[in-house]
């Protein structure tokens, strides 16, 4: 709610650990629509209180691209608000915060331009999508630049995870050669500080 007491946006928390996925509200006519995808006091209304610094946007051309599992890890740990523009992704935040009650586990959320949904994914998760069709376009806000020193990665497979990505009997996603060869997470739990 507003401070004017008008409803601007729905948020759901998905049980992982500040994991939020937001509904912005629509206002729309005839002409098409208008929304607030982000105003930093109503969002601090509602708890979500990071200091965005980027924009990032990527472009898939097809469907079951899948990019991740990605995070950044101290002094340049993120937070990411993702957003779809054009398509549909399936969106996992996998939490790797040591000591967490829920370390391992993953949610899900499915994004999309028809849906006009965002989630909300705090430092100490790692982060993956897999498009759900052709032409997806992704923007989120990153509370961090990109470090090329603390950029890593969790191989999308990993079977200490298991997610369970929607891809056909026996299909295998689009992959970067970075996706294809990224470790275990067993191989580097151990060096992963937020």
């Amino acid at each position: 709610m507003s401070r004017d007491g008008t409803e601007t946006m729905e948020v759901n928390h998905l049980g992982l650990g500040g994991v939020v996925e937001i509904i912005p509200k629509k206002h729309g006519d005839e002409r098409g629509f208008f929304a607030e995808t982000f105003q930093r006091q109503r969002f601090i209304d509602c708890g979500i209180t990071q200091d965005w610094m980027q924009d990032n946007q990527s472009y898939s051309a097809e469907k079951h691209v899948l990019r991740g599992l990605h995070f950044q890890v101290a002094p340049h740990a993120q937070d990411k608000l993702i957003r779809v523009l054009k398509g549909a992704v399936f969106d996992v935040a996998a939490d790797l915060r040591a000591g967490s009650p829920t370390f391992g586990k993953w949610v899900s959320c499915t994004l999309s331009a028809e849906r006009f949904n965002q989630l909300l994914i705090p430092r100490g998760f790692a982060h993956g999508f897999l498009t759900l069709e052709p032409d997806t376009e992704v923007l989120y806000k990153v509370t961090a630049p990109y470090a090329p020193a603390c950029d890593r990665s969790i191989r999308w497979n990993d079977p200490a995870l298991a997610i369970a990505w929607p891809l056909p009997p026996g299909g295998q996603p689009i992959l970067s050669p970075k996706d294809e060869a990224a470790p275990l997470l067993a191989d580097i739990a151990g060096t992963i500080a937020f």
